[in-house]
């Protein structure tokens, strides 16, 4: 089946950087790059985690930086990232997100270009992606949650198994 978004180039690059060939890979890889809302990724086999940090080291111009949910300077290293226009990676994510994240959840930038991170006003780089991942194989968000992000299963299929 030809997807009707898919960009072939794009989706060969994805391919060697560890993404699978199967439909629901390129369709979660379509609507990782190209929805408004960040992705939180369902990825039980780290698959989606693999792909990012491959990816992500050869494409983001700031680079990639990861870190897990329970990293005391989650919220300092954030800033860095998006005054920098890091791609930022958190891994290990829960079914409940921290609340001090919705500013960059929800994007709420100013006119001026600046984002209320905490106490402090940083300058937003558009260049900045934010991107997270659970192992979690069957996790159940709030609609709060839902609302706030682009959920994807990267969980792998019969036909990504045989990729």
């Amino acid at each position: 089946m030809k997807l009707l978004l898919e960009d072939p180039v794009e989706s060969k690059m994805w391919n060697a950087a560890t993404l699978p060939n199967d439909d629901l890979s390129i369709e979660n890889g379509i609507i990782m790059f190209g929805s408004r809302r960040w992705p939180l990724m369902i990825d039980p086999q780290t698959q989606a985690n693999k792909f990012i940090k491959i990816f992500g080291r050869d494409n983001a111009e700031a680079g990639l930086d990861v870190f897990k949910m329970s990293d005391g300077n989650l919220l300092r290293n954030l800033e860095l990232g998006v005054q920098f226009g890091k791609w930022v990676l958190i891994e290990n994510v829960g079914e409940e997100l921290d609340p001090a994240l919705e500013p960059i959840l929800l994007k709420q930038v100013d006119k001026s270009g600046q984002l209320r991170l905490g106490e402090k006003t940083i300058p937003y780089n558009f260049n900045f992606k934010f991107l997270m991942t659970t192992t979690l194989p069957n996790p159940h968000y709030s609609p709060e949650t839902s609302v706030k992000v682009t959920i994807l299963n990267f969980a792998i299929t019969p036909f990504g198994l045989e990729e």
